[in-house]
């Protein structure tokens, strides 16, 4: 049975086999990243910190764009999904700015797509060569990555940014926590 916190968060399996264990800090660390963004307005999505013009609206779009580029685009050679097929999308910054003309409820609902198909992708590969899948569009030098490798990174990108999510997040309403 999975103990749940008082944020909401799904607590890791403390003994688990390598598959539950990964997915188990993964939807933690989604989680985490959910509470951190939960309840703001349009406003709140797009305060910065200091120097820095990250928001929390701005990563909610680049977060939903890590998910459907790892277990889509980089793990099946899919097409983006929209609105990563766009030309716009092509600009590497394009996520972090456009985030500011995206009403909250849009991007929060892009964010719960995005991660509801990458689970989706997930059981796909576990359904086929399982952690071992390695990515059907290799990187530029010609490496593939495994399903094991993408579900580290994506714990480690969701890690970092509930990282700035903490700064930004004490900056508007003084919330904080891990």
């Amino acid at each position: 049975m999975t103990e749940i916190d008082e944020q909401g968060r799904p607590e890791p399996p403390l003994a688990a086999a390598e598959l539950a264990t990964l997915l188990g800090f993964l939807e933690f660390q989604r989680a985490t990243f959910r509470w951190k963004t939960d309840g703001l307005d349009a406003a709140g999505l797009n305060v910065s910190v200091a120097a820095s013009t990250m928001t929390l609206g701005g990563l909610l779009k680049h977060l939903s764009f890590v998910e459907d580029y790892w277990f889509s685009v980089r793990l099946f050679d899919r097409r983006p999904h929209p609105p990563w097929d766009s030309p716009e999308a092509d600009d590497p910054e394009w996520e972090w700015h456009s985030a500011a003309d995206d009403p909250p409820e849009l991007l929060r609902q892009q964010w719960r797509e995005t991660v509801e198909r990458s689970r989706a992708r997930v059981t796909e590969a576990m359904s086929g060569d399982g952690l071992d899948m390695v990515t059907i569009r290799p990187r530029s030098n010609g490496e593939s990555s495994s399903l094991r490798w993408i579900l580290v990174h994506m714990i480690e990108e969701y890690a970092r940014h509930n990282g700035h999510a903490d700064f930004i997040r004490e900056q508007i309403d003084g919330q904080t926590g891990e």
